[in-house]
This record gives C-alpha cells, structure tokens and sequence, in this order.
C-alpha cells in the first residue's frame, strides 16, 4: 500500500454519518449554480431546495474566514493527505481548500480548532525550523507530519497537533471523496437501469416453453 493509498484509508475510518452529510453541502460560488465537482458551475434550478438556504448559501459564499496564508496551510496539508496520482488528481485539484472554506462557515464549531490548529503548526515549525509550515521544505513538512498522524505513535505534547490534523483529515477526505473527482477515484458509478433481455433460455425449457 502506497502513501496515498494509506492516507485515504485512514481518513476513510475516520469519517462519520455526520460529517459525510455535511459534506455534502454544495459549495457553489453563486446562489443557483451547480457545482459539477471539476471547478466549472452549470447555472440553473436545484430541485428541493429552499429559498433560505439558496439566501444561506449566497451569505457564507460572500463571507471570507480564513486569510490568505492559512488557506496556503491548508492547501498544502490537503495536497499532502490526497496528492495527486497516476489514477486522479490532488485534493487541492478536485477544490477541497474550498470546501473546508464553506464547511467552517457553515459549521461555525470547526472555526476556533481549525485556526487554532493551524497557528499550533505554525509556531511548532518555528521552534523547530525557524519559519512557519507553509515556508519549510517537503521533508520538513513531511517530519511534522508524520509526527502528529498517528496519534497511537505521536508523543504526549503532540496532542494539539495530533487533534488538529485529525480534524484536518476528515475534512480533506470528506471534501474530497464528495466531488466528482473523488467518486470517480473510488470507482462508484451509482444506480444503474437493469436491462431486460427476456426470461433465460434454461427456465423456458424447464417449463416446456422454448418454442412459444
């Protein structure tokens, strides 16, 4: 099992009905588009919604929370979750930064431990490599990582951390395996109409029918 493989599987565990559900808010750009999950929107009616929340969607859309340098963080920490591979693309490709944007102002509870999350990253890699996560190499990245990842392996004082990427990785797999992009990766392709082709030949001659 590679990297990604891994990654996916232990952010596959982790997700709840819950977080499934939210996930699968639309986070479209304007009020009445669809999002067709590769970036590009399809204007036009979305049956069984409401007005209030089209109004909802449109208010939160407008709203910014993260600022730039965060919204690079998490960017980079998607990207190393679900990189991109022969099969699909990265989570940053298939717009899960954009995601997690509307979930956390959609689901205010995720506000204060994302951003506290990403403030713990910052001044850890600050200690440790005198510049913030988004600054450090791939490896230094990849060291901080894998230091809170695991959370059966991860040292005490890591806890913070450890809780922040869990968090992090739920979102980022529910982002992700919520798009188009994502479905297609895991192969599902959904209900599919069945295709009558008249009664077998083997119970037409048991019952003496083959001729009728």
């Amino acid at each position: 099992m590679n990297r990604r493989e891994s990654l996916k599987a232990i952010g596959l565990t982790t997700l709840t009905a819950g977080m499934l559900i939210d996930a699968c808010k639309p986070k479209d750009k304007e009020a009445g588009a669809v999002n067709t999950g590769n970036g590009s929107e399809e204007k036009g009616a979305q049956p069984g919604r409401q007005e209030f929340e089209t109004a909802l969607e449109k208010k939160l859309n407008a709203e910014k929370f993260f600022t730039d340098h965060e919204m690079t963080t998490i960017t980079i920490l998607a990207d190393i979750i679900i990189p991109k591979d022969e099969k699909s693309g990265s989570a940053s490709d298939a717009k899960v930064p954009e995601f997690i944007e509307f979930i956390v102002k959609d689901i205010p509870d995720h506000q204060l431990p994302m951003r506290g999350g990403l403030r713990w990253l910052d001044r850890h890699c600050v200690l440790h490599y005198e510049k913030p996560f988004s600054d450090c190499s791939k490896q230094q990245q990849i060291e901080v990582i894998d230091a809170i990842a695991y959370p059966a392996k991860a040292a005490p004082n890591m806890g913070p951390g450890v809780a922040f990427f869990n968090r992090m990785r739920d979102l980022t797999a529910s982002g992700f395996f919520t798009s188009k992009m994502g479905i297609e990766d895991l192969g599902y392709e959904g209900n599919k109409p069945g295709k009558w082709e008249g009664v077998p030949q083997a119970v037409l001659q048991q019952y003496g029918m083959e001729n009728v």
